[in-house]
């Protein structure tokens, strides 16, 4: 794409040549003569001076004299944009695969794809355009709203609810039970965990995530919350919009956490806590 375009498209400011292409996004350190990279942390100002990409993305134009630059108030933001226009992702085929099961009584939204040996239970239901992965199992009862992405071996159980637009990376278990033992005389009695898990729009949880149904009513991840790999959040855990939790997180049972929290990785916190 010639870097007049991509300007335009990005609503970015071109300083430099209009007719340089570029065909890659790389980093500074990997930049070939055709690529486009990006300075968002002036930490690497050298790095960017001496790099070999074609065009860099940046917030000051000052600190890069006499290179093609494309200047934007968010450079990582435009970073995003320019992979989706440069390294756009390949649809999947829609449709049910052969191997997959699908119940009677489960409801599939219009171009739904349905992975190898998927399982949708009985009275669940997937949103328009949603895409459900090889080996995902989807319980009974389940909601799963438009345009969602459940990668491979990805677990749902009954009746716990995604909205839209939420992706789920392989291996992440949601609704499983929560860890609830009544101790008397030394033996532990388990506890039913009858609850469910909410998940509200645009969630992205991680590789291998365990979120546990609530004992009672409902633990819920709010709207744009951001989950990374290895993270454990406990039963009836009722987390805010636009949270940030890194890897290898745990939240203890009962703990509420307000928006825009940002748990830092192999971070966590105790049972029956509020934090704003």
């Amino acid at each position: 794409m010639r870097l007049d375009e991509l300007a335009r498209r990005l609503d970015a400011t071109l300083v430099g040549d209009p007719d340089a292409v570029v065909d890659g996004v790389r980093s500074l350190s990997d930049a070939g003569p055709t690529h486009l990279s990006f300075l968002h942390n002036p930490k690497y100002v050298d790095q960017a001076r001496t790099s070999s990409a074609a065009a860099i993305l940046v917030r000051d134009a000052e600190s890069l004299p006499e290179r093609n630059l494309l200047v934007c108030d968010e450079p990582y933001l435009a970073l995003a944009r320019a992979l989706e226009l440069i390294h756009p992702a390949k649809d999947v085929d829609r449709g049910v695969h052969p191997s997959a099961v699908v119940a009677e009584g489960a409801r599939l939204g219009e171009d739904v794809a349905v992975g190898p040996c998927a399982v949708i239970g009985q009275g669940s239901r997937v949103g328009d355009g949603s895409i459900i992965g090889a080996g995902v199992v989807i319980g009974r009862d389940v909601e799963i709203g438009a345009g969602c992405h459940l990668h491979p071996r990805v677990v749902i159980e009954d009746r716990c609810r995604v909205g839209d637009r939420c992706i789920l990376h392989a291996g992440a278990v949601v609704g499983s039970d929560g860890f609830g033992f009544a101790s008397v005389g030394g033996v532990h009695h388990k506890v039913p965990q009858v609850g469910i898990v909410e998940i509200d729009d645009d969630v992205e949880i991680g590789a291998n995530v365990c979120i546990d149904r609530a004992a009672l009513g409902v633990t819920r991840l709010g709207r744009g919350t951001k989950v990374d790999n290895l993270v454990q959040i406990a039963h009836n855990v009722e987390i805010g919009e636009g949270c940030l939790l890194v890897a290898q997180v745990g939240i203890s049972g009962s703990t509420t956490i307000g928006s825009h929290a940002v748990f830092a990785g192999q971070s966590g916190c105790s049972g029956h806590l509020t934090i704003g």
